[in-house]
């Protein structure tokens, strides 16, 4: 194992967030582990999604997804 900052993705109520946490990472598999208070910030960062509550998350762009008007059937739509 070896500590890392890495890179993390959070969703809640179709919001994103992304932010860069410091891990203890697996050298051999990848995997993943957070401190107890990573965790628990993890917990209230999705609450305040789904909530819509936005304050100290940064606007970085817009995210989209495909409708189903999109041409190729091999891309299924999401909504």
């Amino acid at each position: 194992m070896k500590q890392k900052h890495v890179e993390k993705l959070l969703r809640g109520g179709g919001n994103t967030v992304s932010m860069k946490v410091i891990a203890e990472v697996c050298l051999h598999c990848g995997e993943r582990l957070y401190s107890e208070d990573v965790v628990r910030s993890f917990a209230e960062m999705r609450s305040k999604l789904k909530r819509q509550e936005f304050s100290h998350f940064k606007t970085l762009g817009q995210s989209f997804t495909v409708d189903e008007s999109w041409p190729n059937k091999a891309i299924h739509p999401t909504g």
